[in-house]
């Protein structure tokens, strides 16, 4: 039987609130960094009919908040019983949002400022240990802190959908350097997938489970930008060999050239759009901004193909020397700064090899952040699943064309991700701050 990582360490009631009081305030400051960043007129806009106006989804963020942590685990009356429906993401698409009668700005941060004053009100008096499934070790606080971040890189992403001048600033990722290895072998066996223990783990990656996969490779970097520039010069985009039938299709209904906010000037070089800044691709960072279509063509191209989901997680989790499954790839502790670019420290991708100490015990890097990384595999439940809280949150979604994501990226907060998560979206989204990296099968003799 393949051994799963330990029960993360148990805080008392107490530090349990400090924590969660901590991570709420951290949202709450990114939310308000991401909107207050830009001025009333952007805020309503709609700046792309794939993302919601800013200002619907801070009002959003608050309305999750009320219904869970002051009317459900609260037991408050509603505040705004009237708004629900204007922020249900089920009732409106985001394209007919901006129609809506939404709250002003103003009105919105009132209302976003009340509701986390009775969210803290019900953090202080929920026992958050030996009642109700839904508070037991904060889940319902660790959802709404993993909601409103996941939110913040939705918000995030739309300000690079954004035009005008720059409105973010952050400094420059750590420089990259040379990996070891191209690629390395995961050896064939079993592992524990999934979690049963973690205690803010959503319901899709629960439970854990047994997965037997046969020996593969796997790079141990994501696709860079310079190897993705080769595959666009050697005509990949015009040569339906590469592609599926239904990426051709899209390719071509889309016109598709080249990665998302990617232009070429007069003299061949590329330049990407990145937060209003006009720069040189860099071509040591991972490729950003490509849709699933694109990363089967280019390894199809390559001669490659994506991991599954089951291959990625064993890549990032799976310790030969113990044989267990680890929280993250560096092992059980939380992220920090040396591990992973995340929280939206950095406005990009780090270059591969940024960090060291984040690599996985089989000696793969930068799962964790930078990129969401696109895998073969479509939108399933475990076996086992349960839903929990709310069907909304994963069940509706599973089948149809999803194709899963997975580590994270720059954008995605640490509160937010573990090697665990799951992430799911149609095959033609580019918008979102999406790469890959690429495996293949093992032969017999390989070692």
């Amino acid at each position: 039987m393949a051994a799963t990582a330990p029960a993360v360490v148990e805080l008392t009631t107490e530090q349990l609130r400090t924590r969660v009081a901590e991570l709420l305030a951290a949202s709450r400051a990114r939310s308000r960094a991401l909107t207050d960043a830009v001025d009333e007129a952007d805020l309503v806009a709609q700046h792309s009919p794939l993302m919601s106006p800013l200002v619907w989804d801070l009002a959003h963020i608050g309305s999750q908040e009320e219904l869970w942590l002051v009317r459900d685990v609260g037991g408050r009356e509603p505040l705004r019983p009237e708004i629900d429906g204007l922020y249900d993401a089920f009732q409106h698409s985001r394209a007919s949002r901006v129609a809506l009668p939404l709250l002003t700005p103003h009105e919105t941060r009132a209302y976003v400022a009340e509701v986390r004053d009775k969210a803290l009100d019900a953090l202080h008096t929920s026992p958050l240990a030996g009642g109700r499934r839904l508070t037991e070790h904060g889940f319902a606080f660790g959802m709404i802190v993993q909601h409103e971040q996941q939110h913040d890189e939705t918000m995030l992403a739309t300000h690079q959908l954004r035009a005008g001048a720059a409105v973010l600033h952050a400094p420059a990722p750590p420089p990259g350097r040379p990996l070891p290895a191209r690629e390395v072998l995961v050896p064939a066996g079993a592992f524990s997938m999934g979690t049963s223990t973690e205690a803010w783990a959503l319901d899709n990656e629960r439970p854990g489970h047994v997965v037997d996969l046969p020996a593969f490779w796997i790079d141990t970097a994501p696709v860079t930008n310079g190897r993705y520039a080769e595959f666009v010069a050697a005509g990949g985009y015009d040569d339906p060999r590469w592609w599926t039938d239904a990426g051709w299709r899209h390719r071509t209904e889309a016109g598709l050239t080249a990665p998302g906010f990617w232009r070429r000037d007069g003299a061949g070089q590329w330049y990407r759009r990145r937060f209003g800044v006009v720069e040189p691709v860099p071509a040591d960072e991972p490729v950003v901004h490509v849709s699933c279509h694109e990363a089967d063509a280019y390894a199809a191209w390559a001669g490659k193909r994506l991991p599954t989901e089951a291959e990625w997680e064993k890549a990032a989790r799976f310790d030969p020397a113990t044989g267990r499954s680890r929280r993250f790839p560096w092992g059980d502790a939380d992220p920090t700064p040396a591990h992973a670019n995340l929280g939206q420290r950095h406005l990009g991708p780090a270059p591969v090899g940024a960090y060291p100490a984040g690599a996985s015990a089989l000696g793969v890097h930068q799962l964790i952040g930078d990129v969401w990384e696109w895998t073969a595999s479509g939108w399933h439940p475990y076996p086992g699943f349960e839903v929990f809280p709310y069907p909304e949150y994963s069940q509706v979604f599973f089948g149809g064309d999803y194709r899963v994501l997975r580590g994270g990226s720059f954008g995605t907060d640490p509160a937010a991700i573990r090697a665990t998560f799951r992430n799911w979206d149609h095959p033609v989204r580019r918008q979102i701050f999406s790469g890959f990296r690429l495996a293949r099968d093992a032969r017999s003799g390989d070692h």
